[in-house]
């Protein structure tokens, strides 16, 4: 049987999207994202199913969303099994090392 996102929790990473502590103004944020992230997750596997593996700045760029946005969404969908680690890096638009990410098999 094959997964889809719609198996995925909605709040399975870290008990909400962006959620690390219980700040009030963490809260609202990771609230307002939780409309929009399962959307965005879709969103970037549908990237990578057409393009190929990348960098969540990469992808953030391909499909016109902010990385603010997308690499928190590829930490949820790693920890969800859809993504992994290419092993590869490359460099972000900060210059620092980046995974590049790929579709888990």
């Amino acid at each position: 049987m094959s997964r889809t996102l719609d198996d995925m929790p909605l709040f399975a990473y870290r008990g909400a999207p962006g959620v690390k502590s219980d700040d009030a103004t963490t809260l609202r944020a990771a609230l307002d994202m939780a409309g929009r992230a399962h959307y965005l997750r879709a969103a970037v596997l549908s990237d990578m199913k057409a393009n190929g593996p990348g960098t969540a700045d990469q992808i953030a760029r391909r499909i016109g969303e902010s990385i603010l946005a997308i690499r928190p969404r590829c930490s949820e969908l790693r920890a969800a099994g859809f993504i992994r680690d290419s092993g590869v890096r490359s460099r972000n638009d900060s210059g620092k090392s980046a995974i590049v990410w790929c579709l888990a098999p």
